[in-house]
This record gives structure tokens, C-alpha cells and sequence, in this order.
């Protein structure tokens, strides 16, 4: 959940993160029936429960700037759903780490949804550090730059810190740089938090099956006939565990055709009758 910026993390940070890794599950399971959370202390519990009460918060139109200098405005990404995630650049296990394992599980995402189906930024929260020229270095150095669609981002400190508290992302200056919370936020296409992902090393599905939903919920608007081939895709796809991609999941449709088998008889009855009576 916390890291070192400079150091090796010591034992008790490393025993932290291994909470936080199954936090995100045990929350969830929580929530659901009804039970108390594990007491690991109360900073942890706070910090999640911060993270939680962000989801249903629309973010505002924040003024940031990306890896080669460039003003980027939060609402010129409305439109399509965007995964968030914070780092600092001079933090180099904990949150290079979490960048390289969230850009397969993009790398799974896009697969399985389309190369242009959402966005991903990755935001610089040490101002003082994390400039355009770092940034780019930090997304070239993990072969990410050249994605279109994942743009590194960081702002003045006021804005960071507004950021930062509207997706629930907890964080605080320590002795060793910064600590702060493991998360990728998800926002749908008008901005709002819908889904927080804990841990160094989620499993795909838990990112991917919410980005499903939400494009899902974008395609359900449009009236075309590409929307409709999105949707099929979306609902038959599946994740493979052995090999970590989405594939097409065809006993979806195989428990279709018996219906569209008796329909086909019914019409073909129909046609026959009336060929009959003429």
C-alpha cells in the first residue's frame, strides 16, 4: 500500500503492501455481506474507506500537462471511460512495478475491447519532480509512450492535491519520499469514479470487467450497426486465465441456436401452410 522512493521497502511497508494486495477482495466481500473489515490499522481502513466514498464524485475539469509539455483539460477525455493511476517518478520498485503490471492489463483490455475504447493517465502527483521530461522518460523507459491513448500527466501542486482527493487516492510526504495508496481509478465517459483496483498486482479481470460494463454502457446509446457488433463482443468475450487474454466465448452463442433452430422450423411451417392453402 506504501512506498519507499529512494530504498528498498523494509519489512514492515513489504508485509503492508501484502495487505493491500487482497484489501481491494476483503473490502468488496465486506460490503457485500455485511461484515467488519480486518483491523490491520487504522490508517489502512481510513485510506480505504476514502477511496471508497469517492466512487459516484464527478471530477472537475482540471488543467494538467502532459509528457511532452502540453495542456491537457480533464474534459477533453470525455467520452470514453478513463483508468487512472498515481505515481512518483523517483519511486522506482513500488510504483514502476504497479505501471509495468497495469500496462499488460491494458495490454489485455484493449485486446479484448478495442485499441481506442478508453484512455489511460498516469499522473506525476510530486510536482516538484515529476516534470514533462521525467515523465516522458518514465513511460518511454516501460515502452508505453507510444501508446495513443495513455498519456503521462502532472500539475501545479494545487491541482494535484484536488485531483488526488476527488478520486479517493491517498497520499502524504514521509522520510522516504511519499506514502500512498496502491490504486487505479476507474472513470466512466462523463468523468465520474465508478470502480477503485487495489494491490501491485490485481488480476486482470478486476479492472477489465468494470471497463467491459462501462464501454458496454457507452455502445448501448448508439444506434448502429458497429454498436451492436461491440456489444456481441463485449458480452461473449471471456478471460482466459492460462492465457491472460480476452478471447470470443462461442457456448454463448451455441446456447442460442436451439432457439433460433425452432424459429427457423416455425417460419419454415408458416411458409408451407401457406403455399397450401393457395
Amino acid at each position: 500500500m506504501r512506498t519507499s522512493a529512494t530504498t528498498p521497502r523494509p519489512a514492515a511497508t513489504s508485509a503492508w503492501v501484502r495487505w493491500l494486495a487482497g484489501a481491494g477482495a476483503t473490502l468488496l466481500s465486506a460490503l457485500a455481506h455485511g461484515t467488519a473489515l480486518p483491523a490491520a490499522n487504522e490508517d489502512d481502513a481510513a485510506a480505504l474507506r476514502t477511496s471508497q466514498a469517492a466512487i459516484g464524485h464527478r471530477t472537475h475539469d482540471h488543467l494538467l500537462v502532459d509528457e511532452r509539455g502540453r495542456p491537457l483539460r480533464l474534459a477533453d477525455l470525455r467520452g470514453r471511460p478513463v483508468v487512472v493511476s498515481f505515481v512518483f517518478t523517483n519511486c522506482y520498485v513500488f510504483c514502476s512495478g504497479l505501471t509495468l503490471h497495469l500496462r499488460d492489463v491494458v495490454r489485455i483490455a484493449r485486446d479484448a475491447l478495442g485499441s481506442d475504447s478508453f484512455d489511460v493517465l498516469t499522473v506525476g502527483f510530486d510536482s516538484a519532480n515529476d516534470t514533462p521530461s521525467r515523465l516522458l522518460a518514465y513511460g518511454r523507459d516501460r515502452g508505453i509512450v507510444d501508446d495513443p491513448h495513455w498519456r503521462f500527466v502532472t500539475a501545479d501542486p494545487v491541482t494535484v492535491r484536488r485531483f488526488t482527493d476527488e478520486l479517493g487516492f491517498a497520499w502524504a510526504p514521509s522520510p522516504r519520499g511519499f506514502d500512498h495508496v496502491a490504486q487505479v481509478t476507474l472513470l466512466d465517459a462523463d468523468g465520474v469514479v465508478v470502480r477503485q483496483v487495489y494491490g501491485e498486482a490485481f488480476e486482470p479481470p478486476e479492472l477489465v470487467e468494470p471497463l467491459k460494463r462501462v464501454v458496454l454502457g457507452q455502445g448501448l446509446e448508439r444506434a448502429s450497426v458497429q454498436g451492436l457488433i461491440e456489444r456481441v463482443r463485449l458480452y461473449c468475450s471471456v478471460y482466459d486465465p492460462a492465457t491472460r487474454r480476452y478471447r470470443f466465448d462461442y457456448s454463448m452463442l451455441a446456447a442460442g441456436i436451439p432457439a433460433l433452430l425452432v424459429l427457423a422450423m416455425v417460419a419454415v411451417a408458416i411458409t408451407y401452410a401457406g403455399r397450401r392453402r393457395h
